[in-house]
């Protein structure tokens, strides 16, 4: 061990030759771990509303109207500090009107030039001189450093920024200049993004989403089910490919896998309007899709039918293939009578709201038709060939998992499954046994060897594994006894619609089952915290998403707008800054041209979970850990230099 040790520290000599050069850099992460703790900003169930989105990335859930009032107080009117908000989120768009509108541009520049500024100062003081550096655009990042940092020894301060300011305008660079500081408050005023799951379906921009998240300074994202659904669906498993051609479709959404990621559904079309043509599919019909003509809709209610059916199929083959899943009651198809139009589920007979099944052969249900067949495997290879899908899908590799542990908060998208009374429910996976944590990494674990594993069994095992997670009563990413999606096509019955939630749901508010979960994936039972996605809070039936006292955050956005209706708000984002932690909570997003010409905001209240007895510093976080561990070796070098045990290269 001693001999490792030795060989660390001489590696280390290579990065610090000296006692001046360790002595500097020991000086620097400690005054790093005295600064304030940088903002974090979790957003969760996206599901694909691109434009509400980006507004809440844009305006970090309240962060920047918060610095707005810390730096102008009641200096400036309510109606001031929002338009400067709406400025600092959409400046080129904002300018476009106020320059249709202003009788004196120059004016206009000085002052929002001078009040920018004071926002950049304020958003970047809890920063190094280094990060912020960074941070700045290149065209103007001299200027701005020059703006921002105080000059003490100046005679004539007012007369430096002035000329500084009037330069600026004379050059007729104001505009691109506010753009550039604009950016820099929304770029330092959240210095880290956390996606707790669902970015994927439903709304009609998932491939924007993940197009901005790939752009973003610092992010990490704890898959949802509805995620894997889609990375299984790129590794070419055909049961999570008919469910998001089935997602989509119900949604009125197919243009995101044509246009978005270029895959070809023509083969799917024709053979839908071959098969379906006289069908009136009423049964498929679909949910959105406003602006469509009535052909379009015909169409795609066909289309609709059409992959359900192939996915019903699919999945069939899927669990006959995997006894393990012990998911042959799922398995539908073969219940059917097909003379009566009926069908039996556990003992009960129902009539079918659609009884026409062309392409279902009584004696093999869950057999493809050879057109179904061709279909499927056309679609495969669109997937599996789709650069800008799997660029996507490496990107939620990358920087995903199913669940993460950061600054004390413990972050996942659905639940820990558990038994009735509180304890962790055990859970086999391909013969062996899990739960808890244990459970969470050998999931992730068999999603990565659906991609990357060269062993075909492990890898098709692993591809399986991303359609059981989506979808299974033991998936910590799904949480119900059933998807019932065949008997909410085809059974009016609400009974049969019913898909009970795990006991963890019912448990939220107890605080030994809190905890055990907290001390299950290593965090203490005090001053920690689960941040949860998946269930919309139905505010709108006074429920709250703090649960247990605080230590249980639920901040399901809310963003889809299929889910509005039952929560009567937009959902919950989550700040947590240096004073604690802020819930907001959202009213539907309009559009980004009301956002601008209104001002208007979809935050629209904001809950102090925790405010801190003391300011939080970076020494209080994961990053400051590790940097005192830095600094520790660091001093560890001092000794050995002091010693002669390893010499100064000077």
């Amino acid at each position: 061990m001693e001999e490792l040790k030795l060989k660390y520290l001489e590696r280390l000599s290579d990065l610090y030759p000296s006692i001046a050069k360790a002595s500097t850099e020991i000086i620097n992460l400690q005054a790093i771990l005295n600064l304030p703790k940088a903002t974090e900003h979790f957003l969760t169930d996206i599901h694909g509303e691109y434009e509400a989105f980006a507004h809440v990335l844009k305006n970090g859930s309240g962060s920047i109207r918060r610095k707005i009032n810390d730096v102008f107080g009641n200096t400036l009117s309510t109606r001031d500090k929002q338009s400067l908000a709406t400025l600092i989120y959409y400046p080129r768009e904002k300018m476009d009107r106020i320059r249709r509108e202003e009788p004196c541009m120059e004016d206009w520049y000085k002052i929002t030039l001078y009040r920018l500024i004071e926002v950049c100062k304020c958003t970047m003081s809890k920063y190094t001189r280094s990060k912020v550096r960074k941070a700045l655009p290149q065209d103007f990042a001299y200027v701005i450093e020059e703006l921002i940092t105080e000059k003490p020894d100046l005679r004539d301060k007012e007369f430096y920024y002035n000329a500084i300011i009037n330069s600026i305008i004379e050059t007729e660079r104001a505009e691109e200049f506010i753009v550039a500081l604009s950016g820099v408050i929304q770029r330092l005023t959240v210095d880290h993004l956390h996606i707790v799951g669902d970015i994927y379906d439903r709304g009609p921009g998932p491939h924007i989403i993940m197009d901005r998240l790939m752009q973003h300074h610092s992010v990490d994202i704890q898959w949802g089910n509805h995620d894997v659904l889609w990375m299984g669906a790129a590794a070419g498993q055909r049961g999570c490919i008919a469910n998001v051609i089935r997602i989509c479709a119900r949604y009125g959404n197919l243009d995101i896998l044509e246009d978005g990621y270029g895959i070809n559904l023509l083969p799917l079309a024709s053979f839908a309007m071959d098969t379906y043509g006289e069908d009136p599919c009423t049964c498929f019909a679909l949910k959105g899709r406003g602006g469509a003509t009535v052909r379009e809709r015909e169409m795609e209610m066909k289309m609709h039918k059409a992959i359900s059916i192939i996915q019903f199929k699919a999945e069939g083959q899927i669990i006959r293939k995997n006894p393990g899943f012990k998911l042959e009651k799922r398995n539908l198809l073969h219940h059917i009578d097909f003379e009566s139009g009926t069908i039996e589920i556990e003992g009960k007979h129902y009539e079918l709201l659609d009884k026409n099944f062309p392409t279902v052969d009584p004696e093999h249900p869950y057999a493809f038709s050879p057109e179904e067949a061709d279909i499927m495997d056309r679609l495969e290879k669109a997937f599996l060939n789709c650069e800008k899908l799997q660029a996507h899908m490496r990107f939620l590799l990358n920087k995903g998992g199913l669940y993460k542990v950061y600054n004390q908060n413990l972050l996942y998208h659905g639940c820990v499954p558990l038994n009735q009374d509180g304890t962790l429910k055990s859970v086999r996976i391909y013969g062996r046994a899990y739960k808890g944590k244990a459970l969470y990494e050998a999931l992730e674990s068999y999603v990565r060897k659906g991609y990357f594993a060269l062993d075909k069994k492990e890898r098709e095992r692993g591809k399986d594994m991303m359609w059981y997670i989506w979808l299974h009563e033991n998936s910590p990413l799904f949480g119900k006894d059933k998807m019932a999606t065949f008997e909410r096509y085809f059974l009016a019955e609400k009974e049969t619609h019913k898909e009970r939630k795990n006991p963890y749901y019912e448990l939220l508010e107890d605080e030994s089952v809190v905890n055990r979960i907290l001390q299950e994936f290593g965090l203490p039972a005090e001053g920690t915290h689960i941040i949860n996605g998946h269930v919309p809070v139905k505010s709108k039936a006074g429920e709250s998403p703090i649960k247990c006292g605080g230590k249980v955050l639920v901040i399901d956005g809310g963003f889809s707008k299929a889910y509005q209706k039952e929560t009567g708000i937009a959902g919950y984002t989550l700040i947590y800054n240096s004073y604690g932690l802020i819930l907001a909570a959202h009213e539907p997003f309009e559009s980004t041209e009301a956002a601008i010409e209104k001002e208007s905001d979809i935050h629209s209240d904001s809950i102090v979970v925790k405010r801190t007895v003391a300011r939080k510093t970076v020494g209080d976080t994961d990053i400051g850990r590790r940097l005192r561990e830095q600094i520790q070796d660091l001093n560890e070098l001092l000794g050995a230099y002091r010693s002669g045990l390893i010499p100064e290269k000077l």
